[in-house]
């Protein structure tokens, strides 16, 4: 006997309601991102600042040097919203690019969209020995790509 398509909805309904629901992605999970960290590709003063957070966001900004200069920079913000928890990257000044929470832990973070342009996926996680592994990762012109960004805690630098 062959299931009809109104039992196997029913069915699938069922179970969809008898699973756990999804854990809401917070900024509040997200606090042990706030501080500076400098990057251990590039030379010193390379890295990113994340504010604690406040508001409803926070806000954070990167920068690469080589040969003493600015040669990239990146504005950032965590946000909260009715739809969800969202990661907002400005590379270079252009024009934001969002991704959505997928996961948000005392330990991780993973934010996606759907597009064309890389990346389509942004993650960072703690290490065990503290430090922080940043990762952009998608497609790119039809081949997979992953660019990673190791970075360790620092002081941040600057106070009076």
């Amino acid at each position: 006997m062959r299931p009809t398509t109104a039992a196997l909805l029913l069915t699938g309904l069922l179970w969809h309601a008898g699973s756990p629901a999804q854990p809401t992605a917070t900024l509040a999970s997200l606090g042990w991102l706030a501080g500076c960290w400098q990057s251990e590709l590039d030379e010193p003063g390379s890295g990113e600042q994340w504010m604690a957070p406040a508001g409803g966001s926070m806000l954070g900004m990167a920068r690469t040097l080589k040969g003493g200069r600015t040669v990239q920079f990146e504005f950032m913000q965590l946000r909260e919203s009715a739809t969800g928890l969202s990661f907002i990257a400005q590379p270079g000044g252009r024009a934001a690019a969002v991704f959505m929470a997928k996961e948000a832990s005392a330990e991780a973070a993973v934010f996606e969209r759907q597009s064309a342009e890389f990346p389509q996926r942004v993650a960072y996680r703690l290490r065990p020995d503290g430090g922080l592994a940043a990762r952009i990762e998608g497609d790119a012109g039809g081949q997979p790509r992953a660019v990673d960004f190791p970075m360790r805690r620092v002081a941040c630098a600057g106070g009076r």
